[in-house]
């Protein structure tokens, strides 16, 4: 079984909330054009000047989104 990574956009500031929330329509998108598997994507508000956006990918997909992408960072992803 392949590893889970949770690819990360960083976003700050009063409308940081809003932001990660579009952003997360955009991962969607490029995952429908892209006829890719993922199912996992989301965005977590930790207070008013800080949200992410983050889309949950496997090893063999991770290097053609990160390039395509430019996330601000990645985790290992555990449920």
């Amino acid at each position: 079984m392949s590893r889970k990574i949770k690819l990360i956009w960083d976003f700050r500031g009063p409308a940081s909330e809003k932001t990660a929330q579009h952003h997360e329509i955009h991962l969607k998108e490029y995952i429908a054009i892209e006829k890719l598997t993922i199912e996992i994507t989301g965005f977590e508000v930790y207070n008013e000047m800080y949200a992410i956006a983050f889309m949950v990918v496997t090893d063999e997909n991770m290097i053609q989104v990160r390039d395509a992408l430019k996330p601000h960072r990645g985790e290992l992803y555990t449920v």
